[in-house]
């Protein structure tokens, strides 16, 4: 019978574990500053790199704006409804239109709005970045004297924000409007008392942090899953894990953020 194997090799792995996972949010946190130092340089702009951002923002963004907004009319109106019925039959209609606003356009809408981006752009991005510096094409954009970062990633990260941004804005208007209509009906007679519960939800503190989150949730979806594809491929092999270990850190990075939002409205 043959001597069992020595643990030593499992104790190893298991605390080369957190050394890992260190060194994979220090590629992340690296590259997030790399691109950020990118994106405010005027010379990253130049002919080839504005023509790749205008592209791929319009590819991330048009194809899914209005069907997003379409989506979140018809949550608005179902959320709305359910909101108001449930109020009035407690005899808490004062609050209906508040609970409204602050669940769909302060909570519900920018976090929606990130995930679709993700899941339809960014994440699909970053493989097809994984993609290209396997195949050798970074290495020969490097040969001509082309950085790569700034004429293929870049152009990226700035579409992602673009799309994540703008499906934001565009969805929270349309809720506001259908939210109004959806409680007062068609007149104008509720203008004064609506526009005075959205100051009232919308201070100033309010309107910070929701515009801080919803930059960060766009930086979020833009530059995790782009930093996991191109540099935990290497340690993977495989762009379904390197998809997957980016998922799982944007996932975690927004539930932060999420909850550093909420702590900050209602503390």
């Amino acid at each position: 019978m043959g001597l069992p194997s020595s643990p030593m090799p499992r104790l190893g792995d298991i605390g080369r574990v957190p050394l890992r996972w260190l060194a994979g949010w220090w590629r992340i946190i690296f590259f997030g500053a790399t691109i950020l130092v990118l994106a405010g340089s005027p010379s990253s702009y130049g002919r080839r790199t504005g023509a790749a951002l205008l592209r791929h923002a319009y590819q991330d963004t048009a194809p899914i704006l209005w069907w997003f907004t379409v989506l979140c009319a018809l949550l608005t109106l179902v959320i709305t409804r359910i909101v108001v019925v449930t109020a009035y039959s407690y005899g808490l209609s004062q609050y209906a239109l508040e609970m409204v606003i602050r669940v769909l356009v302060l909570e519900l809408i920018p976090l929606t709005a990130a995930l679709f981006v993700a899941l339809r752009c960014t994440i699909p991005n970053g493989a097809s970045l994984a993609q290209m510096r396997r195949d050798g094409r970074f290495d020969a954009m490097r040969a001509g004297n082309v950085d790569p970062l700034v004429t293929e990633v870049l152009p990226r990260v700035l579409a992602g924000v673009y799309s994540t941004v703008t499906l934001a804005a565009l969805s929270c208007v349309v809720a506001l409007v259908l939210a109004y209509f959806a409680v007062y009906g068609w007149t104008f007679a509720g203008v004064a008392g609506y526009t005075h519960v959205f100051g009232h939800v919308f201070n100033p503190s309010v309107a910070l942090i929701f515009v801080l989150k919803t930059l960060f949730f766009s930086l979020a979806v833009s530059i995790i899953p782009m930093a996991s594809g191109l540099y935990d491929i290497e340690r993977h092999g495989s762009r379904e894990s390197a998809a997957l270990q980016g998922l799982v850190r944007m996932f975690a990075v927004l539930l932060v953020l999420e909850a550093a939002s909420l702590a900050g409205n209602y503390a």
